[in-house]
């Protein structure tokens, strides 16, 4: 029988990062692009993408599956403060 993978458990603070990283990018796409205007939203995507690749390798899930579920989980945090 084929083992199931599996699935990534999402810490917090992960979905603290993409929430971050998502008001960033409203932030940056408000104005006009610029290198300054845009920098933190680079910044915090970075982070976020880091902090999911060293959860995932800990984890030994996927980490593709992993940041797509915090994606999801991120949009679902956000749309139940607005």
């Amino acid at each position: 029988m084929a083992k199931e993978p599996k699935r990534p458990e999402i810490p917090d603070d992960l979905i603290r990062l993409q929430r971050a990283a998502n008001a960033a990018r409203v932030e940056a796409t408000r104005e006009t692009y610029s290198r300054e205007g845009w920098q933190p939203w680079v910044e915090a995507a970075a982070v976020v993408q880091n902090a999911i690749a060293e959860h995932a390798a800990e984890a030994g899930v996927n980490r593709f599956e992993l940041e797509m579920a915090v994606k999801k989980a991120a949009r679902e945090a956000d749309g139940a403060e607005g």
